[in-house]
């Protein structure tokens, strides 16, 4: 309840920007129907009970899920998403089917009685089908149906972006999790495994060829974030300071796992003294290997970076430092704070999903090998921003702002941390804004507002020249034989950022506006801090 509120607090300062980030694509009823908060979906998820079994030779599932919910207000149509090549086979409610209707991905649910305003209740879905498969998982959305080495089935789902009603029931919407966690039990063939998220709670021969595994979630979860990993696993693990740690890997790759997954101990180390304790510990933390690359499950990390280090072997940073350590672990573990503990209510804002957990990288890289090494990772990052359209994206059309959202937005954090230019005061500040948040459901203006409270400094303008327009800032200078004159570039009007400089060999700190400014002394010569504050220069006469 308390992602709702939060939502509609907010939602009249998400509507002033949204004319600012519409760009000329098209979005059809489908998208709106998907990303926007209509009055079918006003109601709470309490929890879900997903129960399916899986075929793999015939690549089909079958199943149900319970919602308990909620309603804010007297519903006579409520609004479930399930894609529409998946088939509804019933939907039940008091022990009566209830009539329903799909428009795209949508299901719309009549209820003639009403669901009652504040009334906790339940009903019971029942689909089945051919889930989407995924050509390219995780880049594409859907059933990652592969065998391994040895011929046996080895199956995952990897659905970011494309939503998790591509394959299961629910209110595809990120601005609403399970207050009280979820159940997931998946029936697969003998002889196989299924791990989801959460905590083994059993398994059971159901006589007919196949096993179901049950599984338990306490916290909030991410609909994204609900994953089956089928196939012919082995499990290890251990308690390592208070915290269970379990890996489920392909049966021929155990000896090399147990040696690999050993970074996983000071990456907790690291992780869990900058942001906080780990946010998911009742559910444990667990790494799975699966067929696609990864992603960043909640308590169940999908895991398939072929036990190499840097990313599948190579430094996304061009440095050399992004090799020393394993992509897929650090980054997708770094979303357990980044993404699953503090989520975005519209995926417009992912970049607080993924800009905070790139920049955990960072973090990483500094904890291991020190501040510099961190510092030349993140600068060999900047060869990746494209700097081609805003990292916001339009607001409850489904639709993601600019990949940017990664290596730019971790450079707006180093340059942020640049301005405060205080690391006690910047751990501070990061692990408050992690554990202020933990378990919630926020958006861009709530981060901006926690930042400039917790600093006392004027940050929005900063933000939104990263975040709201395609450009970074650009610091021109005029030289001519009186001296130096200086001001900033920027989308933002009134933009005020300070910047640190080294004048004659003497390191000052600028601190420019839009309109021009003048230094005193004639310099011989000035260099700008690119390295700790993402900008460009011009130079003028």
């Amino acid at each position: 309840m308390k992602r709702i509120l939060l939502l509609l607090m907010l939602i009249g300062l998400h509507n002033a920007h949204a004319q600012l980030m519409q760009d000329k694509e098209k979005y059809t009823k489908g998208d709106t129907l998907r990303g926007s908060l209509r009055t079918e979906r006003n109601f709470d998820v309490r929890e879900y009970h997903l129960n399916i079994k899986v075929d793999p030779s015939r690549k089909y599932i079958q199943g149900y899920n319970r919602i308990v919910f909620v309603p804010q207000q007297r519903l006579t149509v409520m609004q479930i998403d399930l894609f529409e090549n998946m088939k509804v086979d019933s939907i039940v409610f008091h022990g009566k089917k209830l009539p329903y209707r799909r428009e795209y991905n949508a299901v719309f649910i009549d209820n003639k009685e009403s669901f009652k305003k504040n009334k906790k209740d339940s009903l019971t879905f029942y689909y089945s089908g051919k889930p989407i498969a995924a050509v390219r998982a995780p880049w594409d959305g859907g059933f990652d149906w592969k065998t391994d080495k040895n011929g046996k089935p080895w199956i995952a789902t990897a659905v970011q972006g494309t939503g998790a009603s591509a394959w299961w029931p629910n209110k595809d919407h990120q601005s609403d999790e399970p207050d009280n966690g979820m159940t997931i039990k998946v029936a697969v063939p003998n002889g196989l495994t299924n791990v989801s998220n959460g905590r083994l709670t059993g398994k059971k021969d159901l006589g007919n060829g196949y096993t179901r595994w049950d599984w338990k979630v306490i916290n909030p979860i991410n609909n994204y974030d609900v994953a089956l990993n089928i196939g012919d696993y082995v499990h290890f693990g251990e308690a390592y300071k208070g915290l269970d740690m379990d890996f489920y890997v392909l049966s021929y790759n155990l000896e090399k796992a147990k040696k690999h997954f050993q970074e996983v101990k000071p990456m907790m180390d690291c992780f869990q003294e900058k942001f906080g304790e780990y946010p998911f510990k009742e559910d444990s933390y667990k790494l799975v290997e699966t067929p696609h690359l990864g992603m960043e499950h909640q308590s169940a990390v999908a895991y398939g970076n072929q036990y190499m280090k840097g990313y599948l072997g190579r430094d996304l940073s061009g440095t050399g430092v992004g090799t020393k350590w394993d992509f897929i672990i650090i980054h997708e573990t770094g979303h357990e704070w980044f993404g699953n503990s503090i989520t975005s209510s519209d995926i417009a804002d992912m970049w607080i999903h993924e800009g905070f957990t790139t920049y955990s990288e960072v973090v990483y890289t500094e904890c291991r090998w020190g501040y510099e090494a961190g510092q030349k990772y993140i600068n060999g990052l900047k060869k990746n921003v494209r700097n081609d359209k805003p990292i916001i994206g339009p607001y409850g059309v489904n639709k993601e702002g600019s990949g940017d959202m990664y290596p730019k937005g971790a450079l707006m954090l180093n340059t942020i941390r640049s301005i405060i230019n205080n690391d006690d005061k910047w751990w501070k500040l990061i692990k408050e804004f992690s554990e202020t948040f933990k378990h919630m459901i926020v958006d861009t203006e709530m981060v901006i507002n926690f930042f400039e409270q917790e600093t006392g400094l004027h940050l929005e303008p900063v933000f939104d020249q990263y975040l709201r327009y395609k450009n970074i800032p650009t610091l021109e200078l005029k030289r001519d034989e009186n001296g130096t004159a200086y001001r900033w570039i920027t989308d933002v009007k009134k933009f005020d950022m300070p910047v640190d400089v080294s004048i004659n060999g003497e390191k000052i700190r600028l601190t420019p506006t839009t309109e021009w400014q003048k230094l005193d002394t004639p310099p011989k010569g000035i260099s700008v801090a690119t390295d700790r504050f993402f900008v460009d220069v011009k130079v003028g006469n």
